[in-house]
């Protein structure tokens, strides 16, 4: 059994009841890590409250940049979007907090790691299979699932010890945010036919008061800039996310597959995210070649399933990393996002110095440089194959008229 845990800690309800119950019922010390990977709130706060619940010690580990670069911007050149809709919120995080919590018991002696998810969720196999991948030897301990509490009697449980939790029979929604989107599950949502209230909302409420575009530029497939003034990623990601989210855009309400085998229903808000793998994606349109676009295209919803699946730290993700880089080299240039009340967001224009768009080919006009007679010649051998079929084959089998 362990003795001293490093418990992956949010400040939220579960994993602040989590750390309590693991010292009254397994007798441990427990060292609480909260990640900021831009999910705002007060971190003074977190840690008092860790504090509060009994932890021996509370950390704060500011990742943002790191989880902009390391994370973040490796599934966007991927166009990672699980089930095509899902942009991979939480599934990015858990890898990059998995990491530092081994790094935290490393330090701290400690011989084991928490979390607060339950048997039903997906973050159990994230935060779990990563440790695996980084430290086989760390044992994983998961309150929720060994605990017989609801939610209501967790939040019965936090005010018998005076946990101060933001949680309440009112307000029962489960968040998780970063600076790539935030998610928000459980109460009314938990019907997959009544409509979202407008409460849950914060990123995407609608303040916009008139159209306006915006200019990002990628340099090989990272976004760089927009409106032609340079910024680190994390704050580029945090400014689209406001912009956009004055729209009223960038909602997410859909019937998700887990990896436990349940189905269930899920509200996302992210702005930032759509956006920019729009804009990535249709930058890709103009600078990579036909057949390096449909493979990559192909292998992307099996990466965005391997995120998903808690396997970051895996061969075959690594190995697909190696290609994303590769086919990344000419994903240079400007898009530009054209945003409209109510509700709208839109490519309405891309520019590359090294796009494959050759006006000179593409026109109708007097410029056409396109060889049209060399396509008699290109277009009968194509076809010659069917052509020879159809000729041999195809009317017998069909019989006589």
């Amino acid at each position: 059994m362990a003795k001293r845990v490093v418990l992956a800690y949010s400040g939220g309800l579960d994993t602040s009841v989590a750390v309590r119950w693991m010292i009254e019922e397994l007798g441990v010390e427990v060292i609480c890590l909260a990640a900021d990977v831009g999910q705002g709130g007060d971190f003074d706060v977190i840690k008092e409250r860790a504090l509060v619940a009994g932890a021996i010690e509370a950390l704060v580990v500011d990742c943002r940049e790191e989880f902009a670069y390391q994370f973040v911007a490796p599934a966007l050149r991927a166009n990672a979007k699980y089930e095509g809709k899902y942009p991979l919120i939480s599934s990015l995080s858990r890898p990059i907090i998995a990491r530092h919590l081994v790094a935290a018991a490393r330090e701290h002696g400690a011989d084991a790691i928490a979390h607060g998810c339950t048997g039903k969720g997906n973050d159990q196999v994230r935060f779990e299979v990563s440790t695996m991948a980084l430290a086989p030897d760390l044992e994983t301990i998961a309150p929720a699932r060994m605990w017989d509490l609801t939610r209501e009697k967790s939040i019965e449980y936090a005010a018998r010890w005076g946990i101060p939790i933001t949680v309440t029979r009112a307000s029962p929604y489960s968040i998780d945010q970063n600076l790539w989107g935030r998610t928000i599950e459980c109460g009314i949502l938990e019907d997959p036919w009544e409509q979202p209230p407008e409460e849950v909302y914060e990123l995407t409420t609608p303040s916009a008061t008139g159209p306006r575009d915006l200019v990002i530029r990628f340099q090989q497939g990272l976004p760089v800039a927009i409106d032609g003034k340079e910024m680190a990623l994390d704050e580029l990601i945090g400014e689209v996310t406001a912009v956009v989210g004055s729209y009223g855009w960038g909602r997410i309400d859909m019937i998700e597959n887990r990896r436990v085998g349940i189905k269930s229903r899920e509200v996302y808000e992210c702005p930032g995210a759509l956006a920019l793998l729009m804009a990535h994606a249709d930058l890709e349109d103009l600078t990579l070649e036909r057949d390096l676009a449909h493979e990559k295209a192909r292998l992307e919803p099996r990466y965005a399933e391997l995120v998903y699946d808690g396997l970051w730290f895996s061969p075959l993700k690594e190995a697909l990393d190696a290609f994303v880089e590769e086919s990344q080299r000419f994903v240079t240039g400007e898009v530009r996002l054209r945003c409209e009340i109510p509700g709208r967001c839109i490519v309405s224009g891309r520019r590359s110095e090294v796009g494959l768009y050759d006006y000179g080919l593409a026109t109708y006009e007097a410029e056409d440089r396109f060889r049209h007679s060399d396509a008699e010649g290109f277009v009968r051998l194509w076809g010659l194959g069917v052509q020879t079929w159809a000729a041999r084959q195809s009317r017998a089998r069909r019989g006589p008229a």
